[in-house]
């Protein structure tokens, strides 16, 4: 979209742009479509465009992906989108808060990329809100003013290394693309403002607690001139750490890299499981069709055999009927990555099956209190991994508390969302799990 036909859209509308909303609408053609090219958009991909405004990068895409999702704050602008875009069914539009519109309904849309002229005001928390984890997005294409990106990718030792850099590249690679000067933008901002291009970091630092990392770099960044000890947790103490790490016990938030502040995480990590995703030596009970003990093998021979043993799923159900889901590690040796039930785990040789479940109850989510109730049983087969599986139900409201070496993050999901997520992607999620949804969703 020009110049010219931005104003009369904004006529159109009766929006006269507001300073601080950051209402700068890009009105060059030319760089329009450059950006929404950087996102690399495909046939079947659903695009989630922040702060669309007048559409000018939005028309660059009509066509060429498979849905458009657009987020817009301004009521007027919302609706003078749904108008132009009514006729559309591959178009979307939602008035909305982009620092709190639920992302969750979007895991059945992938593959999905994020796009976003955003609001100087409120760039950080929209980026927050949408591409922490966990989230959706393969690819990410945002513009914002120049300074928010240069704090993106500073290093440390500069003034501008802080908590934003090391919230976005402790999950994203970041890479400034090109410099927008003021005169691409009706009105015309102060500032010049930045392309970036995001991609997923894929196992480039170990797994690490996300909440806990959060938690120490706004401890270690809330006075950063302030050596470390004085800001992080009493146990264990920061001169052990420091020197376990190899970091100067004098060190100050500035001076650690990414690496160092995840290292220093886990090393702040009390969970006895933290380095373990599965244990191979584990003993199982051995078991026949029809789930009676015939020996006992290692957990290694039981999954390299097929042999049939016993295993038990717990969905865990918040006041809203919410389920908790859980997204397994990257290390797991069975399904890595993938979605499954809130709590799963195989039972010790002699343990039965409730016992197991408050077990793992405990290891997986922390949840110490709650009475399991079971609600279903699966016989052994491929899809179950070979496994007698016995399925709980709890009803729970806490904070989990996970493992990050067997759980990369945490979902609450209803259940027709659930539902639909599975008929578009039955790929995402463990087929052990598959099966106790088939089992539990009349529940």
């Amino acid at each position: 979209m020009t110049g010219s036909e931005i104003r009369e859209a904004l006529e159109v509308a009766g929006v006269r742009p507001n300073r601080q909303l950051g209402q700068n609408f890009l009105c060059d053609p030319q760089v329009a479509r450059w950006i929404t090219d950087q996102l690399d958009p495909q046939p079947e991909d659903t695009v989630v465009e922040v702060g669309p405004g007048t559409g000018a990068l939005t028309s660059q895409l009509l066509g060429r992906v498979k849905r458009l999702v657009l987020v817009e704050f301004d009521s007027r602008l919302a609706a003078w989108l749904s108008e132009r875009f009514a006729e559309r069914d591959d178009v979307e539009v939602h008035h909305a808060d982009g620092a709190r519109f639920d992302p969750r309904g979007l895991w059945k849309h992938r593959p999905v990329k994020f796009l976003g002229n955003l609001p100087y005001s409120a760039g950080g928390a929209i980026l927050r809100n949408f591409l922490s984890r966990p989230h959706p997005f393969s690819r990410a294409v945002i513009m914002l003013q120049k300074e928010v990106i240069d704090r993106m990718c500073a290093v440390p030792r500069t003034k501008d290394y802080g908590v934003l850099t090391l919230r976005v590249c402790s999950e994203w690679q970041v890479e400034p693309l090109k410099i927008v000067p003021p005169e691409a933008f009706h009105p015309r901002p102060r500032i010049d403002s930045t392309v970036a291009l995001l991609t997923p970091l894929v196992d480039r630092l170990p797994v690490f607690d996300a909440r806990r990392f959060d938690e120490l770099i706004r401890r270690g960044f809330s006075q950063r001139r302030k050596q470390l000890r004085k800001q992080m947790p009493d146990d264990p103490a920061w001169d052990e750490v420091a020197e376990a790490l190899g970091i100067a016990p004098t060190a100050r938030a500035e001076e650690l890299s990414l690496d160092d502040w995840v290292a220093v995480t886990r090393a702040y990590d009390p969970h006895p499981l933290k380095e373990v995703p599965q244990r191979d030596g584990e003993r199982f009970d051995v078991v026949d069709e029809d789930d009676q003990v015939v020996g006992q093998a290692s957990r290694a021979e039981v999954h390299a055999k097929g042999l049939l043993h016993r295993a038990v799923h717990i969905f865990v159900v918040n006041g809203r009927g919410e389920l908790l889901l859980q997204q397994r590690s990257r290390l797991k040796d069975v399904h890595p990555g993938v979605w499954d039930s809130s709590v799963a785990g195989h039972l010790d040789a002699g343990e039965d099956y409730e016992a197991a479940a408050r077990r793992e109850m405990v290891e997986e989510m922390g949840i110490e209190e709650a009475v399991p109730e079971e609600v279903g049983r699966i016989t052994a087969c491929e899809a179950t991994g070979w496994e007698h599986v016995r399925l709980y139900l709890v009803r729970w409201e806490g904070r989990p508390s996970f493992p990050c070496a067997e759980v990369e993050a945490v979902l609450w999901l209803g259940s027709e969302e659930i539902d639909a997520w599975i008929a578009a992607r039955p790929e995402d999620f463990a087929s052990g799990f598959l099966e106790c949804w088939r089992v539990a969703r009349g529940r």
